[in-house]
């Protein structure tokens, strides 16, 4: 089949891009500049050169495409509306990819929330991600009243080595870069907050079930455990060489590292569990993250 795949060169929307490629499929790939779309071309991937924005380009692919992947900016509803009115009563498979934050707290990494969250669980989200939400809903709702075989993924912290040209994920580097600077595995606070976690080969498999698999309106938590920041920075520490020695910041620290979004994505607890995607029949098989952070795998 042909997919058209947003963030085609970033670190998820590149690995599932190459996914596709080495399963036999025709890829498009958004890009947005001349450079990222001879990394794709190298990979066998055809680039559509343009943004979110370009309404116009993201609608010609997607009518071009026998399937979209959204991977790009979780965030963009323009992006989101312009693709589900492009697939309107084609019966076409729609995957946005969300993230789950969506049902972070604001615990400043002082405790470890008792609460785990599967996919029908009742949720608030903070007001910070409510837009979010809504984006999810919205393809959601464009399943049953679009004629569009939706589905959301929403990942938690993901990492491992991406298969696309963005190697690396987002929290990890992070911190492990801070760590190098301070000499310590850095966590925030007193770093009990948790986070649920996958392999970004494991997520790419979700990709790959669902299109083979899901039913219209689906939403899939995509993990395989969780750990506190504690955990993480003290396995940090060892791969570093630091011999496990780890350092509490300050929120303060963590807003002028990182911006104040980063406060629900390192200092906050999001705690899923994929039973949606086990019962389609996922089975994550990766390392855990402690063996790739601490580079056993």
């Amino acid at each position: 089949m042909k997919v058209f795949v947003t963030g085609a060169s970033g670190y998820i929307g590149g690995s599932i891009a190459q996914k596709l490629r080495d399963s036999g499929h025709d890829v498009l790939g958004l890009v947005r500049s001349q450079e990222k779309a001879g990394l794709l071309k190298e990979r066998g991937i055809t680039p559509i050169l343009g943004t979110l924005d370009e309404s116009r380009i993201l609608t010609d692919a997607a009518h071009q495409a026998d399937a979209v992947i959204n991977a790009a900016d979780v965030d963009h509803g323009g992006a989101i509306q312009t693709l589900i009115a492009a697939l309107e009563r084609s019966g076409k498979l729609l995957i946005h990819t969300s993230g789950s934050s969506i049902v972070a707290d604001d615990a400043c990494g002082e405790y470890a929330s008792p609460v785990v969250f599967t996919e029908d669980t009742y949720f608030e989200p903070l007001p910070s991600r409510r837009p979010r939400v809504a984006i999810d809903r919205i393809v959601r709702q464009a399943g049953i009243e679009k004629a569009i075989r939706t589905v959301v993924i929403c990942p938690p912290m993901i990492y491992g080595t991406g298969r696309g040209p963005q190697p690396n994920s987002d929290q990890i580097p992070k911190l492990t870069a801070l760590s190098k600077q301070v000499g310590a595995g850095v966590y925030f606070g007193k770093g009990l907050n948790r986070w649920s976690n996958v392999h970004i080969d494991d997520l790419t498999d979700l990709y790959m079930l669902a299109i083979d698999k899901a039913p219209a309106v689906s939403f899939f938590f995509a993990e395989n455990g969780d750990a506190s920041f504690k955990e993480i920075a003290e396995w940090i520490s060892r791969s570093l060489g630091f011999a496990g020695k780890t350092q509490s910041l300050s929120m303060a620290d963590l807003v002028s590292q990182y911006g104040e979004a980063a406060r629900y994505g390192i200092a906050s607890n999001s705690r899923v569990r994929a039973a949606n995607a086990r019962r389609l029949g996922w089975s994550p098989k990766g390392p855990s993250l402690a063996e790739v952070v601490e580079g056993h795998r």
